[in-house]
């Protein structure tokens, strides 16, 4: 297709170097927040803070990173981006005090998401269609790459003085190894082969009188011109579906997830998350072989009817386990968080009481962490019933019925993930790379992106005290019953876009199947655009 092969290996390590960078700030922060509780004496609102810092961070770069790609253009854009990181992990590494750590764990959030933007833009720009679909889903390989790296190397490094540190220092290798290769790289799709892919879809903008390069404004997403509120609909449908069904839950509060259902103590918990992370990179790269064979729409749709029926499982599994709402965040985290921690006993000691049983009634309460971070209270207890109660005798059909239960979670949990990561997780992305004329591109992503994070930082928030409200299992089945809606919206609404120019893409907004027209009116001019049906026989 016009490539040399070092151009798509340089491409392909862009792309999967960013995602490794994005995927391992996002979770490091699971295994560093332990040793820096200790070390800082920080409070629930003080962890709250210092997590959310990051999800505030790529909220503000969503708000303006667009406005920066379509102005300096992309490969600048993701070279700027790292040396934000750069700074911020600089900061992070030398952090004496908790605003040093807020400051430095923003300037990380504004990095990772300025650069998620813009890779995905840049690599989609910079290839052909064949080669796009699988050079854009290798950054959500990346991710789920980064994820896993973080998880094993919190387990290594959770007993290391000042391991903290460590951990927030190593997001640095793949920027800096990335930069290098954005060097070799050219700065746009000018002058490759990719670059024809724009050429008709321009052409065919630009061909009324009097005009060049079509010049969008941000006001352009909501208008009906070339059909770009159908695009806006598609993307910000995406990226909500994609957080609405509850995705960053499993990331953030696995091992909370894991307990409540029965797997309890420290490593267990952890082992589950390490379990889900290899299970994701497993399903993400046989999503990066599929997206461009079975193509997008059916990823989409698979994908999503398996989250609907994985999840609303988890929920039904759930009601068997009594769920009460735990004591404070500080307290329980302290408590509960030392228990299997490998070469921990130095940095722990002393730090606080073993996990407390408290008693409900005539049942033993074991309180479990919130350990995936991002909200620490209210914290989620399981009830272990006589199976912990030494003085009760221990019949086998409980203990049978319970071993079931926790393996039916399990195997629904991986179903869940696996079916996030070759459907929602990849894709999602690829779509809006390829949706939006090349002009806008920058601003339509960072548009969608910010309503991603803004809803990622909702859900995230919220769990627990969903959890309190209303119990795990409704909390699951409605999740359940949002993936139903999303399978809905993916079927009328999402274009095909698999091994398509921009400009077939294009036509397929102008068909009447995927146009969201409000109001009585039809806009006539949309069916003047079939004439461009002419160009796929070139």
């Amino acid at each position: 297709m016009g490539h040399r092969p070092p151009v798509l290996l340089l491409c392909a390590s862009v792309s999967l170097l960013g995602g490794l960078t994005f995927g391992y700030e996002l979770a490091v922060i699971s295994g560093a927040l332990l040793p820096l509780q200790l070390d800082f004496g920080l409070s629930c609102l003080e962890q709250e803070l210092l997590v959310g810092s990051l999800l505030l961070g790529a909220l503000l770069a969503s708000l303006v990173g667009g406005f920066l790609i379509d102005c300096y253009g992309r490969r600048r854009a993701i070279l700027g981006s790292n040396v934000v990181l750069l700074a911020g992990s600089l900061i992070l590494g030398l952090a004496g005090s908790l605003p040093w750590l807020l400051l430095g764990r923003s300037s990380v959030g504004f990095a990772i998401s300025l650069s998620s933007m813009a890779c995905c833009i840049y690599v989609s720009e910079l290839v052909g269609p064949r080669q796009r679909g699988v050079l854009v889903s290798l950054y959500e390989v990346g991710i789920t790459v980064g994820i896993l790296f973080s998880y094993a190397l919190n387990y290594v490094l959770a007993g290391s003085p000042w391991g903290w540190r460590h951990m927030f220092g190593w997001a640095a290798a793949p920027a800096l190894l990335q930069s290098l290769g954005l060097l070799l790289l050219p700065a746009d799709a000018q002058g490759t082969a990719a670059h024809q892919d724009l050429i008709p879809l321009q052409g065919g903008e630009a061909s009324k009188p009097g005009l060049g390069k079509p010049r969008y404004t941000f006001l352009d997403l909501f208008k009906t011109l070339d059909s770009m509120r159908s695009r806006t609909v598609v993307g910000l449908g995406l990226v909500l579906f994609q957080q609405l069904t509850g995705q960053p839950n499993v990331l953030y509060y696995a091992s909370t997830i894991f307990s409540s259902v029965g797997f309890h103590g420290g490593s267990s918990a952890v082992l589950a998350s390490v379990g889900l992370g290899t299970v994701k990179v497993a399903a993400t790269l046989t999503a990066t072989g599929l997206v461009d064979r079975a193509g997008r729409r059916a990823l989409l749709l698979s994908g999503c009817a398996l989250m609907a029926l994985s999840v609303s499982g988890i929920g039904l599994v759930s009601f068997a386990v009594s769920l009460d709402s735990g004591p404070s965040c500080l307290a329980t985290s302290n408590a509960t968080r030392q228990v299997d921690l490998p070469q921990s006993s130095g940095l722990l000691k002393g730090s606080s009481p073993p996990p407390v049983l408290r008693t409900g009634g005539d049942q033993g309460q074991l309180v479990l962490p919130a350990t995936e971070g991002t909200k620490p209270h209210p914290v989620t207890t399981v009830s272990l019933g006589p199976a912990l109660n030494a003085a009760s005798p221990v019949s086998p059909g409980p203990i049978l019925e319970h071993t079931l239960l926790c393996w039916s979670a399990l195997v629904c949990m991986m179903v869940y993930v696996s079916a996030f990561s070759f459907g929602f997780g990849p894709v999602t992305w690829l779509v809006l790379s390829e949706i939006y004329p090349a002009e806008i591109r920058g601003r339509a992503f960072a548009f969608c992106s910010s309503f991603n994070w803004a809803a990622n930082l909702l859900i995230s928030l919220s769990f627990l005290d969903l959890i309190g409200a209303i119990g795990l299992a409704w909390t699951f089945l409605i999740y359940g019953l949002t993936a139903v809606l999303g399978l809905a919206f993916i079927y009328l609404l999402v274009p095909e876009t698999k091994g398509q120019s921009l400009a077939e893409i294009e036509q397929q907004f102008q068909k009447n199947r995927f146009p969201l027209r409000y109001g009585h009116r039809q806009n006539p001019s949309s069916i003047q655009y079939h004439r461009l049906e002419v160009s796929s026989a070139s």
